[in-house]
């Protein structure tokens, strides 16, 4: 069996970002692939995982790596779930940024596989105590 490497992407595996998203049936992200792969360069984080230099998942955060890290997608290709990359690519993560004040991420409410993943890793959706509401404003695509 061969193992997941995990490495930084780079903008030659879009095409690749493209398929897990639309695997995965993410498909607000495909409309402009320019735009796309803008916001990919942008990101603070992107690190990808490969199976036979295949992009299988991959997580991509944005924010300034000192207060406030956002885990914009976290993303696994459905026949890879459950082997543990998910896992692994939170774990680089927090390895990465390991005294950001606040790490945070949005899933669905009603989503127990989610839900019940993020608290394994030892997340909260309770902010911890902190006296926080969170906003949010969505615009059209």
């Amino acid at each position: 069996m061969h193992t997941i490497v995990y490495q930084a992407l780079t903008p030659r595996d879009m095409e690749q970002v493209c398929t897990v998203y639309r695997a995965n049936g993410w498909s607000n992200y495909l409309g402009d692939t320019a735009r796309l792969a803008r916001a990919f360069a942008q990101s603070l984080y992107v690190m990808g995982a490969f199976h036979d230099g295949k992009l299988v998942g991959f997580v991509r955060c944005v924010g300034d790596g000192e207060y406030i890290l956002y885990v914009q997608d976290l993303i696994v290709l459905p026949a890879y779930h459950r082997r543990g990359i998910g896992t692994a690519l939170m774990h680089r993560t927090f390895a990465r940024y390991p005294d950001v004040r606040q790490l945070v991420l949005v899933t669905d409410e009603n989503d127990p596989v989610s839900n019940g993943f993020y608290t394994a890793l030892g997340m909260s959706r309770d902010c911890n105590g902190y006296p926080v509401t969170h906003y949010f404003r969505v615009f059209a695509s």
